[in-house]
């Protein structure tokens, strides 16, 4: 191999190994990058699991509302329609 040769050899060699560099660098920006949006999506998670838990409280909330309303109209329809028949009976009397 004559030194003609050989520099164009070496040169060849530095040559991919600053590709190389380059490419180590461009690999590593792009790992920094998926652990960021790694971050943010299990941000995102982690948020979306608080408000499933806060509408499951508030579900459970409204259901206890509703089923004692319920129980309070069982209580008052009948007086109010016992208030009624009182009330047209001392109309009517």
């Amino acid at each position: 191999m004559g030194e003609p040769q050989a520099e164009r050899f070496l040169a060849l060699l530095e040559e991919i190994r600053d590709n190389q560099r380059r490419q180590i660098e461009c690999q590593t920006e792009a790992l920094a990058l998926q652990k960021e949006q790694f971050d943010m999506v299990r941000k995102q998670f982690e948020r979306t699991e608080r408000l499933q838990t806060r509408a499951e409280e508030l579900q459970t909330k409204s259901a206890q509302l509703v089923a004692s309303s319920r129980g309070v109209l069982k209580f008052i329809i009948p007086v109010i329609i016992g208030l009624l028949a009182y009330l047209t009976w001392l109309i009517f009397r």
